[in-house]
């Protein structure tokens, strides 16, 4: 499960997991998570990128910078949830964790 957390990257054995329905609850579970919070990162840094290229200079500034608080929380948060399974406690956040079950519990089960 700690690969699952890994910045971007874990996105894909996550995806395996879910895909050949393998692993116990609580893998599925952290994959849908890790799936999530990627997707979610991923379309928020794209939407931000493509309008601070076509916006003047004081709202490029802005958005660029939410940005990378945005990539910057999202990188932490995944240090976080990876420190929570090195500990063998459940790797689950508040609110994202039953998003998380809600939209793709019903896709992956």
């Amino acid at each position: 499960m700690y690969l699952y957390f890994v910045p971007v990257a874990g996105i894909f054995p996550a995806l395996w997991t879910l895909l050949r329905k393998g692993g116990d609850r609580e893998q599925r579970s952290a994959s849908r998570l890790a799936i999530t919070l990627a997707l979610t990162w991923f379309l928020a840094y794209s939407l931000l990128s493509t309008g601070a290229t076509q916006t003047t200079e004081l709202l490029k500034f802005r958005l660029l910078f939410i940005d990378g608080l945005l990539t910057s929380g999202y990188f932490l948060t995944c240090l976080g949830l990876m420190l929570r399974v090195w500990r063998r406690k459940s790797p689950r956040l508040p609110g994202i964790s039953k998003l998380a079950e809600r939209t793709m519990g019903k896709h992956s089960s």
